[in-house]
């Protein structure tokens, strides 16, 4: 067992062990119920309570791997289910006597339980294991600066042209027109991407030979990008069973290049799922979050159903684990609550219950959850449904709040964004910057060229800036060909610096359509907080800035604060 496997099962054998210390307490409360049946009486609250007691006993005892209590429960529950369904809730003397008959049973399995777990001093007796994955979920990190790129061809003018452009994108890059040099640098330091010619003069082949040798010499396989001037089935299919990843044929389109770098080295992590439980037990709560956590899942447990909608203001939820029956409301209201709010219509509610009953699960999904799980319920088969769902959800919010050309922030959801990011300016005292791009002659691109190269230079200024920006600047599509970028905790200054070298890389890269290649540049203006206070004087100064820079010659960076000495009756919005 893997330590992590370890750590949680050590976790999980102590909410156990809670939960058999409180055992006795559970089943002296259900014969307190049972005591207050009465013959001939209307028994309606009391069986009710009884019922949904045996029912949670049952789905607790069997997550735990009490099988015996497990079976003990669930006669008694089938039997309180059938008194309440078939007598109108009035019961006999014999009917009260085999409820109690069921009541007895359950107090023997709990009495033999507890004495072979104090003969054996162990609280785990009965209890499954698993070996579970390794995480798929973990915390963001910053992509780490400068990833290295070995490039390898003879063809110098081509190799030139690579690295100044892949540079721009913010790639360390080291050459080699020898691919037997190639091989001694990746003895002395591996690289994270290769990216080889296949010709060369000793060989027609020579560098699909070289690069599987060097794979071979490897504990590891280095992702690999190969180019060539052949186009041949042959020499694809030798590529691919030299573990390449991509194949380009020459002319090399550097922005292609780029795209699949960026895939093959991305070192950021998605940000950790977000499950609220919902559940009045809190035994198996903490059960079922200590499996989720186990794998990176952040979970939050609430045991009052009446706060859900206070917690989901605060905690933002991927999805909901909820148990269908709980004192005061059943699942199924809560989720007809959640879902009076048109925010979180779409929000995944999952059922989690050892309610078998066919047409009572049909009729809870009918209020819009997404799912019922049944207890008990293997650790991997909770961690697979709760990650399948979450991630769809990740996938219609980045619908909702992302640009479908750049995959940028759109619009609203910047200005949102600005927002928050004042308001912790504000509460932790930093600076917060706040810049506006566009691009120059934009239209004459669209015209020239087409509007799909047009489209090429929109996603190269966003995949430029995602690059080599942090991952806490926030960075939007505000519309068209124009940019805003939100930089945190950086004075004017250093952010005036930071565009000011984006623009000059931006300006470097090379453009194709048909024969011809182009560059393009931008303009920019940035303001900055305290100096401006609100997020719309933010965004009026450094659209004002914007507009300058683009009178006073377009292709530069300029500050709100000059705006001080100039015209200030330039109005927003109107970059020619």
């Amino acid at each position: 067992m893997s330590e992590r496997s370890s750590t949680m099962q050590d976790r999980i054998l102590q909410i156990r062990k809670q939960y058999l210390h409180q055992l006795p307490e559970r089943l002296a409360a259900l014969r307190q119920l049972y005591m207050e049946l009465r013959v001939g009486a209307q028994n309606r609250a009391v069986l009710e309570t009884l019922h949904r007691l045996l029912h949670s006993l049952k789905g607790t005892s069997g997550s735990f791997g009490l099988s015996a209590l497990q079976s003990s429960a669930m006669t008694a529950e089938k039997r309180v289910l059938a008194a309440m369904q078939s007598s109108g809730y009035c019961l006999d003397e014999s009917g009260i006597q085999s409820l109690l008959d069921d009541l007895s049973e359950l107090e023997l399995v709990q009495k033999v339980i507890l004495e072979e777990t104090v003969a054996s001093n162990r609280h785990y007796l009965g209890m499954p294991t698993y070996e579970l994955a390794s995480p798929t979920v973990t915390d963001q990190t910053d992509r780490a600066s400068g990833n290295l790129i070995y490039l390898c061809d003879d063809d110098l003018e081509l190799v030139a042209q690579l690295k100044v452009q892949l540079g721009c994108f913010g790639y360390q890059i080291i050459s080699f027109s020898d691919p037997t040099h190639l091989r001694q640098a990746v003895a002395q330091r591996v690289p994270d991407v290769i990216v080889m010619d296949i010709i060369f003069p000793a060989g027609h082949a020579l560098g699909i030979d070289i690069l599987d040798e060097i794979q071979r010499s490897l504990d590891r396989r280095v992702p690999t990008i190969f180019f060539s001037a052949r186009e041949d089935f042959e020499a694809r299919l030798r590529s691919v069973r030299a573990g390449g990843m991509a194949y380009f044929t020459k002319p090399v389109k550097p922005l292609e290049l780029v795209e699949v770098l960026d895939r093959l080295t991305s070192r950021a992590s998605p940000s950790p799922y977000h499950i609220l439980i919902v559940d009045d037990e809190p035994e198996i709560a903490a059960y079922h979050g200590a499996i989720l956590e186990s794998v990176g899942i952040r979970s939050r447990i609430l045991h009052t159903p009446e706060t859900v909608l206070d917690i989901l203001k605060t905690f933002h939820v991927d999805l909901i684990l909820m148990d269908f029956y709980m004192p005061h409301c059943t699942g199924q209201e809560v989720a007809q609550v959640i879902r009076q709010i048109p925010e979180y219509l779409s929000l995944p509610i999952v059922y989690l219950s050892s309610e078998t009953d066919i047409q009572k699960q049909f009729s809870a999904l009918k209020v819009g959850a997404d799912g019922f799980l049944t207890k008990p319920i293997r650790p991997d088969d909770l961690i697979g449904a709760v990650m399948v769902r979450a991630e769809r959800m990740r996938s219609l919010r980045a619908l909702m709040v992302r640009d479908s050309l750049t995959g940028l922030f759109n619009h609203t959801t910047t200005k949102q964004f600005l927002e928050s990011a004042l308001a912790n300016g504000l509460r932790l005292k930093v600076p917060v910057c706040f810049a506006m791009i566009d691009l120059d002659h934009f239209k004459r691109v669209n015209d020239t060229y087409g509007h799909p190269v047009g489209d090429q230079v929109i996603m190269a200024m966003g995949r430029l800036l995602q690059q080599r920006l942090r991952h806490s600047d926030c960075v939007g599509r505000y519309g068209g060909e124009e940019f805003a970028v939100i930089l945190q905790g950086v004075s004017l200054q250093q952010a005036h610096q930071v565009l000011d070298e984006l623009r000059l890389d931006f300006s470097q890269v090379r453009f194709y359509a048909a024969d011809s290649t182009f560059s393009v540049t931008f303009s920019c203006g940035v303001a900055s907080f305290p100096e401006y206070g609100t997020g719309a004087s933010l965004c009026e100064a450094a659209d004002r800035a914007l507009y300058m820079a683009k009178q006073t010659g377009r292709n530069r960076v300029k500050e709100a604060v000059e705006m001080q000495t100039e015209e200030s009756s330039i109005p927003p919005g109107i970059h020619p």
